[in-house]
């Protein structure tokens, strides 16, 4: 992303040279990639954008001019930014979902997930992203922190985009003796858990 590079060259004076990608002039929030030329596809440019925290990464090539290359990248990236937003579904070992328990110390567990997740959608089309959490419950304790409790499932529209397995953010210790045998009456009586 750096405009300009001066380097020492032996038996002369540094010599500074200018960044030949178009876009880092314009202000867009580049950061990089390649330009190139090659006498079948003509110019091209690989170039990264970054706003927000958002980075979009576009290739293009065949253009008959430079030119050409830094417009119709610029507009790819424009297009992109306009058109698609970026939603964070779970933070890396954060917790995003709350499970029932059964004869435990607590009602509920935290689950999480072990990595970042996000997707890309268009911006038009965010209300058909859909998050659920399955498990088989209530979950009966003793549960372990780290312990498998679930599956997150990632759905647009009704097609299946990802699965990740949910784990227990804490330990839930087990009731007392007693208190799971009023708990299990309770139950058989009411249908309460």
């Amino acid at each position: 992303k750096e405009k300009e590079f001066t380097w020492d060259r032996t038996g002369g004076d540094p010599i500074t040279q200018g960044n030949r990608n178009p876009l880092l002039y314009k202000n867009i929030g580049a950061d990089g990639i390649k330009t190139g030329y090659l006498a079948v596809e003509k110019y091209s440019l690989a170039s990264s954008v970054t706003r927000n925290g958002r980075r979009l990464i576009a290739v293009a090539s065949g253009f008959n001019t430079k030119k050409d290359r830094s417009r119709e990248s610029a507009k790819l990236h424009i297009w992109g930014f306009s058109n698609f937003d970026t939603v964070e579904i779970a933070q890396k070992e954060k917790p995003i979902v709350e499970l029932e328990t059964w004869l435990g110390k607590q009602k509920k567990v935290s689950g999480y997930i072990k990595e970042d997740l996000y997707k890309t959608i268009k911006k038009a089309r965010k209300r058909d992203l859909k998050v659920i959490a399955e498990y088989i419950g209530p979950l009966e304790a003793p549960i372990k922190k780290n312990q498998e409790i679930g599956i997150l499932k990632v759905f647009f529209k009704n097609e299946l985009l990802d699965e990740h397995k949910i784990y227990a953010h804490s330990n839930v210790k087990k009731i007392n003796l007693f208190s799971r045998l009023i708990k299990s009456i309770n139950y058989l009586i009411w249908g309460d858990v």
